[in-house]
């Protein structure tokens, strides 16, 4: 059995929910596997109540399907999905950008900077988990910045769709270090109030990790964690 993980009994909802999520992001959840109820209650040392609760947060996010007599299924693109997915993300972020260079605060700015300094250090340790945490913050601030809540949670819920596939880009050491450069140039360009540049860059941005996803998919590398729970068993 794995090492058990325990979880505090205040907020107990929220910290299953943020748990299974980094575990589905992460691919400690295998992608097409089935979430093991048992096995993850166990885990995580809570009852079934706030696991089903999570579990349905999960799949309004798009990270967990609710399949008819197969329960609660980890989300597994095909390269069709990643086309359109990336395809409609891509304009989502250029958007956010545009407008969030003209809306942006200047407490939003100091954020930013300093988000922008953190996930440089998880860069330099080659903390990749770190970096992605931090990667996600920084676009979702990008976003709120744009003022505009139809954008915001359109955004999100077609995000959620990529995300195990976007923290699968940088685990090659040119690919990640292309990326931070271009978050480097975000900045440059948000700081300038320039939105047609901040546009520019998130639509690259966004289209280069579309073509690293095909790629691994192509090459059979694209969910090369080993998961570590999931199974096909009944829970």
């Amino acid at each position: 059995m794995a090492e058990v993980i325990e979880i505090a009994r205040t907020a107990l909802h929220d910290q299953v929910f943020s748990r299974l999520r980094t575990m589905l992001v992460e691919g400690q959840i295998a992608p097409g596997a089935k979430l093991n109820e048992r096995e993850l209650s166990e885990l995580l040392r809570v009852s079934r109540t706030p696991l089903r609760e999570a579990i349905k947060l999960l799949a309004a996010e798009g990270l967990v399907e609710l399949l008819p007599n197969r329960g609660a299924v980890a989300v597994r693109l095909n390269e069709t999905d990643v086309q359109n997915t990336f395809e409609v993300l891509a304009d989502l972020e250029g958007l956010s950008g545009e407008l969030a260079a003209q809306r942006v605060t200047d407490g939003e700015l100091v954020e930013i900077r300093a988000l922008q300094h953190e996930m440089r250090a998880c860069f330099t340790r080659r903390d990749l988990s770190g970096y992605y945490h931090v990667n996600a913050q920084i676009h979702a601030v990008i976003n709120d910045s744009a003022k505009n809540p139809v954008l915001t949670n359109t955004y999100r819920g077609i995000n959620a769709r990529v995300q195990s596939l976007r923290f699968r880009t940088n685990q090659n050491e040119a690919k990640w270090k292309r990326a931070m450069n271009e978050h480097e140039i975000m900045l440059e360009a948000l700081e300038a109030h320039d939105g047609a540049a901040l546009r520019s860059v998130l639509v690259q941005h966004l289209l280069t990790k579309r073509d690293v996803v095909l790629e691994l998919m192509r090459a059979g590398e694209v969910y090369p964690i080993a998961a570590k729970f999931g199974s096909n068993d009944a829970s």
